[in-house]
């Protein structure tokens, strides 16, 4: 997919440069816009039936007619299973992990890269148009540019290049987001403009007015955007894996910033719990490309170089299976896909079964020379064990042929269990028996232990029973997270025409403005620096008659705006009263007291703050944003607390089930649950 750069035609003050770098095609037939395509419709199927379980449920309770509570349970054991079927094509898509590798890597164990959220389409327009008229007494019609080009720069995040590029458009329209926040959205009133994002894992959609849900969607999607980057690179070459391991790292850092800055996002994809086992997963990834990376030179035949790559594997095993134990947590284990839990079991055992290769390739090849350094090889072995077998110490092994090979073979059977176990694994997920170069790698390291073990073979192995040592993890180079600087970047506001910011915002409200008539005699100083103040002013002056008052602001002098200009800028268009008489425009603070703001959409009753179904209420097809009316839909918005147990129901979706079908009579398990964890297990 490539990237198009663009002239906007932005007029001056609208935009950041005289280009505008726009988003791929979304209809270019590649794999990636294909997943993302579907994603999109299946987001649009689970809502619709959602829509239709909660009318379902809705009548359940009206009616006391047993014949149409037969039909409706009817219904709604159809809509779960189907909504049971839309899941699991949703965790297929998670799965596919074959489109964001690099074709032309084809001897590395494949990655996992996460998918975009998707969202809706938004109209800025006609609501943007009557705020500028009502709060800042502009013309909405002549900022027609900017808001096309805002809306022309979220629309194109929607499909961002898998590269920098693609970054850079994802940061720019964030960075763009609190100055559209400081201008449109004040504290007191929702603007009705509605954010919808859908769960990246279930597809539930998230509705909010305010931008708190945009600004950290826009901030999983940078993140997201840095793992498909990290899976694209070459793991061939050194230079590939260097870029695998910065973006991994970038993506965990992001992560771990949105976890911190949004702790309350109603998503569960945004969830903390969720967030801290992605941060885990990519930090993984990235300790997979360090060791890689160690090992793509070659490794070197001798003691010392096998006993490094012994820890190293270890190190990432041992990083594997604490992502697997986070992955099989409820409820994070009902919602990931069991692709990205056995992948991470797959490679917990591969990696362990490695280490003890490397182990048993150093004890029974290199046997303890004259001309080897004896206490070197004793300080490098006790730093692998954690502890040995009784009666036995590092010297005794390396000195002793018999020992050293009976520990070096007790390795080399640990390792052809492990992956053993490591194939068994992966024939249980029908996902991972698509990807046949993980197959060929797991049996080709599994046929790589069974020659060590002929090469070695004994009788008298029948009769040995020494078990394998654990091998204590260390690297050399830790993944470690990396917040990019380009998470932020200096962008220029849209509508600065409208003032600085510090002055004209939402949250401060302006009288509209006046005009005052100056003849020779001005009567008043000024002072501040954008927009100037009138202060010091004359009672009896022909401007305090004409309606002047001390405090004022000048926005306009004559035909000129000055909202920008300074003191001295000011006082140059002011020379000419001393001619002629000169009009001006000012502006008064409005003292108000407002009331409390309204209560975000998504936080209903005392359910957990998961889901908001305004998107449930909200009608795709209606075009008039004044018509939206959210607020009459109490069946969604105003639960009670004695009946918050009965309408949970309508905030769930059943839980993917791998063991086997529900029944066609009984209801899926709901998801999320109240009775299986509370807000703060989740939050």
């Amino acid at each position: 997919m490539t990237d198009t750069i663009l002239p906007n035609g932005i007029k001056e003050g609208g935009g950041d440069s005289s280009y505008f770098r726009k988003g791929c095609n979304p209809f270019a037939q590649t794999g990636r816009s294909k997943l993302q395509n579907t994603r999109a419709s299946l987001n649009q199927q689970i809502i619709k039936q959602m829509r239709m379980r909660a009318g379902a449920e809705n009548l359940l309770k009206a009616t006391s007619n047993n014949k149409v509570k037969e039909m409706v349970l009817l219904e709604l054991s159809y809509v779960n299973s189907n909504l049971q079927l839309l899941m699991g094509q949703l965790e297929g898509l998670n799965s596919s992990v074959e489109v964001y590798q690099n074709t032309q890597d084809t001897a590395n164990i494949p990655l996992i890269a996460l998918g975009l959220k998707e969202t809706k389409e938004i109209d800025f327009s006609t609501l943007f148009k009557d705020f500028i008229l009502e709060h800042y007494s502009e013309d909405g019609n002549s900022f027609e540019d900017e808001i096309a080009d805002l809306m022309d720069l979220r629309q194109a995040c929607r499909t961002p290049s898998r590269d920098e590029a693609g970054v850079e458009l994802l940061a720019k329209y964030s960075s763009h987001l609190p100055l559209m926040e400081s201008r449109f959205f004040p504290p007191t009133r929702q603007t009705g403009i509605f954010f919808t994002w859908y769960d990246s894992f279930t597809g539930v959609p998230v509705c909010q007015q305010n931008l708190s849900l945009e600004k950290a969607s826009i901030l999983f999607n940078m993140a997201a955007l840095y793992s498909q980057i990290g899976t694209r690179s070459n793991r061939q070459t050194i230079a590939g894996l260097e870029q695998a391991i910065s973006a991994f790292q970038k993506s965990a850092g992001i992560l771990n910033h949105l976890k911190e800055t949004f702790t309350h996002t109603p998503s569960y994809d945004m969830s903390p719990a969720m967030l801290s086992m992605l941060i885990r997963m990519m930090l993984a990834q990235a300790q997979e490309c360090l060791f890689e990376k160690t090992a793509l030179p070659g490794i070197r035949n001798q003691f010392h170089s096998l006993m490094k790559m012994t820890q190293e594997a270890a190190k990432v095993s041992e990083i594997y299976d604490q992502v697997h134990q986070s992955m099989i947590q409820t409820p994070i284990k009902d919602n990931v896909p069991f692709f990205w839990s056995t992948m991470s079991q797959v490679k917990t055992n591969h990696y362990r079964s490695m280490a003890h290769y490397f182990v048993a390739s150093a004890l029974l090849d290199h046997q303890l020379g004259l001309s080897d350094d004896e206490d070197q090889q004793e300080k490098t072995l006790s730093q692998v064990y954690d502890r040995l077998p009784e009666g036995r110490s590092p010297l005794d092994i390396l000195k002793k042929k018999d020992e050293r090979e009976r520990i070096g073979k007790a390795h080399i059977r640990r390792a052809i269990l492990g992956h053993e176990e490591a194939l068994r694994i992966y024939s249980l997920c029908h996902h991972l028996n698509t990807l046949g170069v993980l197959e060929d790698i797991l049996r080709a390291s599994l046929q790589r232990s069974l020659n060590k073990c002929s090469e070695n073979e004994d009788e008298d192995d029948f009769a040995d029973y020494t078990e394998a040592p654990d091998i204590i993890s260390k690297t050399e180079h830790k993944a470690e997270m990396e917040v990019p600087p380009t998470i932020k970047v200096k962008v220029t506001d849209f509508f600065q025409r409208l003032g600085p910011l510090s002055a004209f915002s939402a949250r401060q409200r302006w009288t509209a403005p006046r005009t005052i008539k100056l003849l020779r005699d001005l009567g008043f100083t000024l002072k501040g620096e954008t927009p100037v103040q009138v202060v010091s002013l004359d009672p009896h002056s022909t401007a305090a008659i004409d309606g002047l008052k001390e405090g004022d602001y000048i926005v306009a002098v004559g035909n000129t705006d000055c909202k920008w200009m300074g003191v001295s800028d000011v006082m140059r268009l002011l020379k000419d009263v001393n001619e002629e008489a000169t009009d001006i425009q000012v502006v008064s603070i409005m003292d108000t007291n407002p009331p409390m703001p309204t209560k975000s959409a998504t936080f209903s009753g005392n359910l957990p703050k998961t889901y908001s179904m305004i998107c449930l209420a909200y009608d795709d097809d209606d075009k008039n944003p004044k018509s939206r009316k959210v607020t009459k839909k109490s069946s969604f918005l105003n639960f009670g607390l004695k009946n918050r147990l009965k309408s949970a129901s309508t905030l769930s979706l059943p839980t993917a089930d791998h063991s086997g079908a529900h029944p066609w009579n009984k209801p899926c398990p709901s998801f999320p649950s109240s009775s299986t964890y509370n807000d703060s297990a989740l939050y």
